[in-house]
């Protein structure tokens, strides 16, 4: 069973929400999922509340073989540094 983190998108029509989850790479954009890590709004104007993300999770999944998708990896570089950065000061 092969695992990837990809983004599962959910709201309304104009109002998009994505999840960014851990699930089968053969299964359905919004199918089934194995973990949910976190979510992305797009248009939300606050940057800081635009990505949650559970850094370390998706590290472990990453660690075990799941391979995120183009959009799902630059989220989850965008949240490392956002976290380093509200390490740091």
């Amino acid at each position: 069973m092969a695992l990837k983190i990809k983004l599962q998108r959910a709201g309304a029509t104009h109002e998009p929400v994505y999840r960014v989850v851990v699930a089968e790479a053969r299964g359905r954009r919004d199918g089934r999922f194995v973990e949910k890590l976190g979510t992305y709004l797009p248009k939300q104007k606050d940057a800081a509340k635009q990505l949650e993300l559970n850094v370390e999770r998706a590290e472990y999944w990453m660690s075990v073989g799941a391979q995120p998708t183009d959009t799902s990896n630059s989220l989850i570089k965008r949240a490392r540094k956002e976290q380093a950065a509200a390490a740091e000061g």
